[in-house]
This record gives structure tokens, sequence and C-alpha cells, in this order.
């Protein structure tokens, strides 16, 4: 798999981020160095970082001025799925135990809160206005994400514009702002920082599409969670809007959602994923994703044909097709 060459040419430097993420994360506090040290080891392919590093080669690089950037966008995006969990009720993420679920909510809670407060410790090492007014944005959007999506639980008229704007503040931004800031960090010009900053904001919209879409077609094994969480959980995703604009099916699909959310997700939802796998709203959603993907690599037509700019076209290629 050519992303994993990536990951090679990169390894010493996602190394010391890694080291990095774990110093950070040790406290005299016990038990909250456990739990965070717990969703750390959980792993994760540190997407974010990576595309901080990619960004960084149109600049001036220099790992210990990106790491200050790529650290916290990682402890941001790990905090966030802490709460994640406590709020969709989730005993597993990546096949491991959730925070939440080997410990309990309120742990969960001040976990996220304190691997959110470190991401900001470590950002403040940059003297730059501009890191601290992007991150604090895309912060307070992120937090509206979170919020519209408990709003639109079970809310089956929700548009694809609901959606979008949804999956922008969820996922994309934190993505659009990797590849933004590993330039801007490195002393890109604005040109370049902010088409790296549209290539990140495509790829993280198809990056959520494609979630969206593995949650439902994904085998256990592959997704590390099991099959429909999002549909048990009241998250009406793209593949689900679609297949309810089929007459046919909108009535049991109905149907079916008013059932789960009666029993508040806790029953068997074959059934339903079985009418939506038929809809043709998986394969709707797919090429919308595909238009992400292409608009991703359109952004970075005019820039400099160096080796990070490839690299950056075989991550969208990555996301655009991955299977877990």
């Amino acid at each position: 798999m050519k992303i994993l060459n990536i990951y090679v040419r990169k390894k010493k430097d996602v190394g010391a981020i890694e080291r990095e993420l774990e110093a950070n994360l040790q406290t005299d506090h016990a038990l909250l160095t456990e739990t965070s040290m717990h969703l750390l080891k959980a792993g994760g392919k540190r997407i974010r970082p990576v595309l901080v590093l990619l960004g960084g080669e149109f600049g001036t690089y220099d790992i210990e001025r990106l790491k200050m950037i790529a650290v916290p966008l990682e402890l941001f995006h790990s905090a966030s799925l802490v709460h994640d969990d406590v709020i969709d009720d989730a005993d597993t993420r990546r096949g491991q135990d959730t925070v939440k679920s080997k410990w309990d909510n309120r742990i969960a809670m001040y976990t996220g809160d304190f691997i959110f407060a470190k991401g900001l410790e470590i950002a403040a090492r940059l003297e730059d206005p501009r890191v601290h007014m992007i991150l604090s944005k895309a912060l307070v959007e992120m937090s509206i994400g979170e919020m519209e999506q408990i709003r639109f639980f079970y809310h089956t008229e929700q548009t694809l514009r609901d959606y979008l704007l949804r999956i922008k503040r969820k996922t994309a931004l934190l993505i659009a702002i990797s590849c933004q800031l590993g330039a801007m960090v490195a002393g890109a010009d604005e040109y370049v920082s902010n088409r790296l900053y549209s290539f990140g904001y495509n790829v993280g919209l198809a990056f959520q599409i494609r979630d969206d879409i593995l949650d439902l077609c994904g085998t256990e094994k592959e997704i590390g969670k099991p099959p429909g969480s999002d549909i048990k959980q009241g998250n009406i995703t793209l593949p689900v809007i679609f297949a309810l604009q089929d007459e046919k099916l909108r009535g049991p699909i109905l149907s079916e959602i008013e059932r789960i959310q009666k029993v508040d997700g806790q029953t068997d939802v074959s059934r339903v994923l079985d009418m939506i796998r038929g809809s043709g709203g998986i394969e709707k959603s797919s090429a919308l994703a595909d238009r992400y993907i292409a608009k991703a690599i359109a952004a970075l037509d005019t820039l400099p044909n160096i080796r990070a700019k490839q690299d950056l076209i075989q991550v969208a290629h990555f996301i655009g097709n991955r299977t877990h």
C-alpha cells in the first residue's frame, strides 16, 4: 500500500511525535495518566500529524516547530473521541474498550478535558497569533458540530446541507487546519497554506463520508465496532439520507428508525441495514466522496511538484478508497 511508504519516509518524525504525545500525557495523577495512556495506546493512523509534517515540507522543515502543532492537533482529535464515546454510549473503539466503558462517564469526560488542555498548553509555545486564532475557531466549530449531531439524533427530515455542515465541523476542519498549519509554522506563504487548507477540507469531507459508509457496510473486525452503530445511536448519516429519498423504502426505513428510537438503540438493526444497503444510498454517498477527493487533488495543482505533494495525493487516494 503506497501510503505505508509515507509512514516509512516520515518514520523518524512520526516516532518523535508519538514520544511527545506519550510524554505530555504523563501526570502526577495516576488514574488520569492511566486513562489518557489507554486512549493513546489504542492507536490510530495519526493522519493529522502526518498531514502537518507533509504541509511543513512546503516551507522550512523543522520537526521541533512542527511537533508543537502536530501533537496538539492529535490531542484535540483524541479528546473529541473520548467525549464522543460518552455521548454515543460506545463500549468499543478500534476494537478496544473505550475509556467510558473501562471506567465510567465522569472519568471519561475529565480525561477528555485534560487531553484538550494539554493540547492547548503545547500550542501556546508557538508565538504566532494566527495559529492560535485558527485553532480556537476550529475548536469552537468542533463543539458546535458535536451539539448539532445531538440535535439531529433520529431527525429524519435533515437535508444534505445539514449533514455536510455537521461533518465539516466535526471532521473536515481539523484535517484542513492540519495541512494549513503545518505549512504556516514552516513559514510557507499564505497562498500555499490556503491551498493546503482546501485540500484538507475536501479530504476531510470524504473521510467522514467513507467512515459513515463503513459503519453500514464494514465488519466489526474492519471498523473496530459493531456495524450499524450510528443508526443505533440515532445518527442519521448520508447513506440513510439518500435511502430515505426512495419512496418505496422511505416508509419501512422510517418505521425501523422509530422502532430503534423507542428502545434507545438496544435492538437488532440488520433489517434496516439491509434496506439501506439495497437503496442505492451507499453508491450515491461513495460517488460524492469521490468528488471531494477529486476536488482535494485539484487544490494541489498549482503547488510546487515536491515529494510532499505526491504524498498528499496518495493520502487522498487512501482516504477515498479506505476499508477500515
